[in-house]
């Protein structure tokens, strides 16, 4: 009883104290990449922090699965620096005696890691595109801002108004617009949105409109006319389709009974951060230890080094499915079965002191007598 509690309550101290400074991290990038998107006009500024929510979400998994190799790598490496290993190896306990402690521990966090993966993950993607989706179908004029230029949705129209007023009025209007190989800038004094027919029209007043053709821009124009009232249609209001065709956002069940390269790509990168925890948890038995004579950030150094190894794999595995050069199964056994069984045979060398060539102090005899070395090779060649 006192093996388990002293192993967890440390546990769950260096988990808690390593998840904040990654959170801390990952929100920062998150909010450098989002304020980016945003000023290019992928999404609302105003949504801004929600769309940040959603982001966090995605990438839990990831946070959480390696908070708990940070964790685990560096509690038994400080048991191992303070001899504390060595008491429980005298009591009677091996090195795979921990992995009971340690999956005990573990299991609520695995399974949040499996529930966020599978179902956070294209939840939050899903509503990320919806969001996306909606402020990019808003009319071009939604688009302008007082004292700027700014281009419409389709790339044909650039608009500028000097000001405008909460009533959908605006004055000083400029618009420079291609059609079909025609050029036109239309200016106006003022000018205001009504809507016909559940559309957008935008009504002009007092303005001036030039028309040239394609390659005769600088030249006279074709066609200069002044109106005092000037409509045009600017948008029309339809439903709302997100793309959900973008494997990423697709619900798992739909991955799973699909037979499309790039679903099947996208549930095996889905099983692998849940398969890939609990190889971790393993992973991070056999190798945790110390070394007196590196720094103590020696092994926070392998144990990045080995995440991203692993998640580069499971990142390159879900391209290889998606471009048919490997099977679904076949990844998921080979990759993440490999990975285990590699994990456990290290385990077990540490936890019964396999050796390669024999005992070291066997091999250090024979270097330092080499009269000895010499006749243990002629017995070994007759």
């Amino acid at each position: 009883m006192l093996f388990q509690s002293s192993i967890r309550k440390e546990l769950a101290r260096s988990f808690g104290a390593t998840l904040v400074v990654l959170v801390t991290i990952i929100l920062t990038i998150v909010l450098i990449r989002t304020l980016g998107q945003a000023s290019r006009g992928s999404f609302n500024p105003q949504d801004v922090m929600l769309v940040m929510a959603y982001a966090t979400l995605g990438r839990l998994p990831t946070i959480l699965t390696l908070s708990l190799f940070i964790a685990m790598v560096s509690t038994l490496s400080r048991m191992y620096r303070d001899s504390e290993m060595v008491v429980w190896f005298v009591s009677g306990r091996g090195l795979a005696s921990f992995l009971g402690p340690l999956f005990r521990f573990a299991w609520p966090v695995l399974l949040v890691i499996a529930v966020s993966s599978l179902w956070v993950w294209p939840w939050s993607n899903q509503k990320t595109l919806e969001m996306k989706d909606r402020y990019e179908q808003r009319s071009d004029l939604d688009r302008v801002a007082p004292g700027q230029f700014q281009e419409s949705s389709d790339g044909n129209r650039v608009f500028f108004i000097d000001r405008n007023s909460a009533n959908s009025q605006g004055s000083d209007i400029f618009i420079a617009s291609t059609d079909n190989g025609r050029h036109s800038v239309t200016t106006a004094r003022a000018g205001r949105i009504e809507r016909v027919d559940g559309a957008q029209v935008l009504t002009l007043e007092k303005g001036q409109r030039l028309e040239f053709s394609e390659g005769n821009i600088g030249a006279v124009p074709l066609r200069l006319s002044d109106f005092d009232t000037y409509t045009a249609r600017i948008g029309s209001e339809g439903p709302l389709v997100p793309d959900l065709q973008q494997a990423k956002s697709v619900p798992t069940l739909e991955l799973a009974a699909s037979t499309r390269r790039n679903y099947l790509g996208e549930l095996a990168w889905r099983l692998g951060l849940a398969l890939a925890a609990v190889n971790f948890v393993v992973m991070a038995t056999a190798l945790a230890s110390v070394n007196p004579r590196a720094g103590r950030s020696s092994n926070l150094i392998f144990v990045l080094f080995a995440f991203l190894l692993y998640s580069n794999l499971i990142n390159l595995g879900q391209n290889w499915i998606s471009v048919g050069l490997v099977n679904f199964g076949t990844l998921l056994l080979a990759l993440h079965g490999g990975v285990l069984l590699l994990s456990l045979l290290w385990l077990g060398k540490r936890h019964l002191g396999w050796t390669l060539r024999g005992s070291p102090g066997k091999w250090a005899g024979r270097w330092s007598n080499p009269s000895a070395s010499k006749r243990a090779s002629e017995r070994a060649g007759s």
